[in-house]
């Protein structure tokens, strides 16, 4: 019984430190955001001799004429339709994968899959020069269309392994009582599958946040740049960087992912816990 509480202690210590250790990088960015510019660069100590405000004020200000305020408007017009498209279109088609029969069934899954393969780098030509073609550049609609279109595999699979676990004998009973596709679709399998839905909303919530390559590759106009284009325009335009401005936007510009994983993370582990079960 010692040996195990021993062991047991050891443990908590272990995760403790890999914990510190994990998590010391934000906690500096936290400290470094009350720190001036000189004693960023000029010393090693994690707590700031004094703390000021200055870095958030300053900071949120911006570039020339165009604040954060900005900036996160824009983040916002871009996310939170890509999220709603994403978490449509994508339950729609793990609905017919996963609970219709249709000639080559198996093959369009397979094809589906196997999308997951091409890198990123791969697909961004064809795209840009779609987009191009249809005028769609310097907008968000690039966000938006694959988005309506369900081209994300990812969340599909996932949507498909939860549906898999919900029992066929609800659909037998729906259709029993008269209840058509559609409707069994969203009056009784939507809220059923709910937990995937917010994991699937809340990853391509934070990977559209955070994405920085195709922000950079679809705008060009700095009046409709998101966070993360905004953050680079602020080192981009100072012969030196402002090290505390940069750190404190960063941690404002963290804070909704954080604040919306913990009011969601109720649903999202369940909904990763489940994916994997059959029925």
């Amino acid at each position: 019984m010692k040996r195990e509480k021993k062991y047991n202690g050891l443990a908590y210590l272990l995760l403790v430190a890999i914990g510190l250790v994990i998590t010391f990088p934000f906690m500096w960015m936290i400290f470094a955001c009350f720190k001036s510019n000189a004693e960023i660069l000029g010393s090693t100590k994690l707590l700031p001799s004094s703390y000021s405000m200055d870095a958030f004020i300053k900071g949120w200000n911006g570039v020339g004429n165009i604040t954060f305020a900005t900036y996160f408007k824009n983040t916002f017009l871009m996310v939170v339709p890509t999220v709603i498209l994403t978490v449509f279109s994508c339950s729609f088609v793990a609905f017919g994968f996963a609970r219709f029969r249709f000639p080559f069934k198996k093959l369009c899954f397979a094809l589906m899959i196997s999308t997951l393969m091409l890198p990123n780098s791969v697909i961004i030509i064809p795209r840009y020069l779609i987009f191009n073609k249809l005028g769609l550049l310097n907008t968000y609609w690039p966000f938006y269309l694959p988005a309506a279109f369900a081209c994300f595999p990812f969340f599909i699979f996932m949507i498909v392994q939860f549906l898999r676990g919900v029992p066929r004998e609800l659909d037998e009973a729906a259709y029993i009582d008269g209840c058509s596709s559609l409707r069994l679709y969203f009056k009784i399998l939507l809220p059923l599958i709910k937990p995937a839905l917010f994991s699937a909303g809340l990853f391509q919530f934070m990977w559209t946040w955070n994405d920085f390559f195709n922000t950079l590759i679809y705008i060009s106009s700095v009046k409709k740049f998101p966070v993360s284009l905004g953050l680079r325009a602020s080192l981009d335009t100072a012969s030196q960087v402002q090290w505390d401005k940069v750190m404190a936007m960063s941690l404002i510009s963290i804070l909704p992912l954080i604040v919306l994983f913990f009011f969601a993370q109720k649903y999202f582990v369940e909904g990763i816990s489940t994916t994997g079960l059959k029925g």
